[in-house]
């Protein structure tokens, strides 16, 4: 019995080299055992021989012919009794790839790509990183210099004398005379900055909080651009009041329109009482101070001078320099420099910058708001202490 079984399984094996399919090569395998055990059969019968081997053939029959009829059964999953050409080619492709590995032509190992590569993309999608790419945001320094003070009410008052007294020389036995002291006073008022983000909580929870870090950082941005930019060109109407629109703030002369030269710098700088000008600051823009380090003095030696110790400011005749990108560019009747002592420049912080989440409000969109305040003003105290130059000859 060992022997016929070996038998069918050579044949078995001998048969995966001819055929490529690997149903039909068991098929024949039963085939010829069925044969080899139904001559078997008739020879033990003609001879009469143990009736112990004939019912163990028998047995040995009936297992053959159930493997034969589960051998025979249509593959399983539906409908699928007269598979499509496709199917075919798959399911032969598969046979040959089980009996020869890598040597499966090309053509052939084409045929077990279930999808293509467009479809396997989606299925794969890109990670996310949590690095954010920002555009720089640039504003003018104003707070670093001036004199920021914070207070608990909507304005502050500050008590201003406008005048001094008028004393006289008087001869010995004279009266004096009477003398009259005027005072007035200033305010700043806290003026209201405001806006708000809608979010789609999908965003918020996909992003592990890194979606409301950024729209807070991007808050925080808008908000010290939108002061930088009040502190220097502000109407005082709803705003702070700017640097450059204070209407007391004189000027000195450039003497040309577009060309700007090193002497009206030093008949600016030294137009100012010596008590301001001592602890003055240059602002301008970049544009402007590339011009101006370029100016040169009558013996070729540039006014600009270059700080070669760490901490300490570049200068210009000797007093540092700021650069406020919100300041305007070398052009015909307009102000690009201004110097002074910055401490004439109130600030008043009446509340720092407040994030209020909201997400009721639009819950129902899938929505939250982020709101964000702040409260500030911005004046110049002393008008005196500035000086700005003019782009004009008259």
């Amino acid at each position: 019995m060992k022997i016929m079984q070996e038998q069918a399984f050579a044949r078995a094996i001998e048969l995966k080299g001819e055929e490529d399919d690997p149903t039909g090569i068991v098929q024949k395998a039963l085939e010829d055992l069925q044969k080899a055990v139904d001559e078997r059969l008739k020879k033990l019968e003609a001879k009469g021989e143990n009736p112990g081997a004939d019912a163990e053939l028998k047995k040995l029959e009936e297992r053959l012919k159930a493997v034969e009829t589960k051998a025979n059964r249509p593959s399983g999953g539906g409908n699928n009794d007269d598979p499509t050409e496709e199917a075919k080619a798959e399911k032969k492709a598969f046979g040959t790839y089980l009996r020869r590995g890598s040597a499966v032509p090309e053509e052939e190992l084409k045929a077990l790509t279930v999808s293509n590569d467009e479809q396997g993309g989606y299925l794969a999608p890109a990670e996310m990183s949590t690095e954010f790419i920002r555009d720089l945001v640039e504003y003018s320094p104003v707070r670093s210099v001036a004199s920021v003070r914070n207070i608990g009410s909507p304005s502050v008052k500050y008590p201003k004398r406008t005048g001094i007294t008028n004393a006289q020389w008087e001869g010995e036995g004279e009266d004096s005379e009477e003398s009259t002291t005027t005072f007035g006073q200033l305010e700043i008022p806290a003026r209201k900055l405001m806006t708000f983000v809608d979010i789609s909580n999908e965003l918020l929870a996909d992003s592990g909080g890194t979606a409301e870090q950024e729209v807070r950082l991007a808050l925080a941005e808008d908000f010290g651009k939108k002061e930088g930019t009040a502190f220097v060109n502000g109407t005082g109407a709803g705003q702070p009041e700017g640097l450059m629109t204070h209407a007391d703030i004189q000027h000195t002369l450039n003497g040309h329109a577009t060309n700007l030269a090193a002497d009206p710098l030093i008949t600016l700088m030294y137009a100012l009482p010596a008590a301001y000008r001592n602890s003055g600051t240059w602002m301008m823009n970049g544009t402007t101070l590339a011009t101006v380090r370029k100016l040169k003095d009558g013996d070729g030696r540039y006014l600009w001078q270059p700080s070669y110790q760490a901490g300490q400011p570049e200068t210009l005749l000797g007093r540092p320099v700021i650069e406020a990108v919100d300041m305007p560019d070398i052009e015909s009747g307009s102000f690009p420099i201004l110097y002074g002592d910055f401490s004439a420049y109130r600030i008043v912080d009446r509340l720092a910058m407040s994030i209020l989440v909201n997400p009721y409000l639009l819950a129902t969109k899938g929505l939250t708001r982020i709101h964000a305040t702040r409260r500030v003003g911005g004046r110049v105290m002393q008008a005196a202490r500035f000086r700005k130059l003019k782009m004009a000859t008259s």
